[in-house]
């Protein structure tokens, strides 16, 4: 912005800081309750003052969209930077996976949440609080930033590959969304609702929870499930290979 001035700068920064919250507070339910939300709030107040400091009035684009871009962008770049998960949490998750794959060549199919706490002697709300954060982990790993320096770039995030995609690789991709369909489409009436809401709406549990007027706790319990029966499909290394 023109004519800056440090008391402007305050002014601004006081009247965009809901907008810093409401972004705090969808992404707080995203991630581990270790990750403090006073953090998210100081890497949001970041992101808050790039975009007063690098916007473009001439541009035909609200302020308010571009700091929202510029907002989600510096949290995610910032926990991804700070590798938020402890390392507690990835030996939580690490036994999970084995306990998982142990299960099932054993049973020889899915195995349930009450089946994994069971065996490794946890809670079944271990279970569900361990697959999020698996999943979040995975998801957040991939989720770069683009270069903030560039003014004309889209504003989106995307995963970097140093290769263009191949014809083969576009195949997979889309024979393994096609299947991630199909099984999605055999998750029940609840399950299916949750992941539509949280992943495509961008909703929270608790906003998902009003609407099936259902627990908090309740619908992260289903999201979890959900994730548990798509696993195959939703592997580290899918993700990490460059197919989703």
């Amino acid at each position: 912005m023109d004519n800056r001035d440090p008391l402007s700068g305050d002014i601004l920064v006081n009247e965009y800081k809901p907008l810093v919250q409401y972004h705090v507070q969808r992404i707080r339910a995203r991630v581990p309750r270790s990750v403090s939300q006073d953090e998210l709030m100081s890497l949001g107040l970041q992101g808050l003052f790039d975009a007063l400091t690098k916007f473009d009035r001439k541009r035909d684009l609200k302020f308010d969209t571009y700091a929202s871009f510029r907002i989600r962008g510096s949290i995610i770049d910032g926990l991804r930077k700070e590798d938020w998960l402890s390392r507690a949490s990835r030996e939580r998750t690490k036994r999970l996976d084995e306990a998982i794959q142990h299960l099932e060549q054993q049973y020889q199919r899915h195995v349930e949440p009450e089946e994994i706490a069971a065996y490794l002697e946890w809670t079944i709300d271990d279970v569900y609080e361990v697959t999020q954060e698996r999943y979040f982990s995975n998801v957040l790993s991939i989720d770069e930033k683009v270069n903030q320096e560039d003014d004309d770039a889209d504003h989106q995030y995307f995963i970097e590959n140093d290769q263009a995609e191949t014809p083969e690789n576009r195949v997979m991709k889309n024979e393994l969304i096609q299947e991630l369909m199909k099984q999605i489409e055999t998750l029940n009436k609840n399950e299916q609702m949750v992941l539509q809401l949280f992943y495509s709406e961008d909703m929270t549990l608790t906003e998902i929870g009003e609407i099936l007027e259902l627990s908090t706790s309740r619908i992260s319990q289903i999201h979890s499930k959900a994730l548990l029966k798509l696993k195959d499909l939703l592997a580290p290394e899918v993700i990490d290979g460059g197919i989703l």
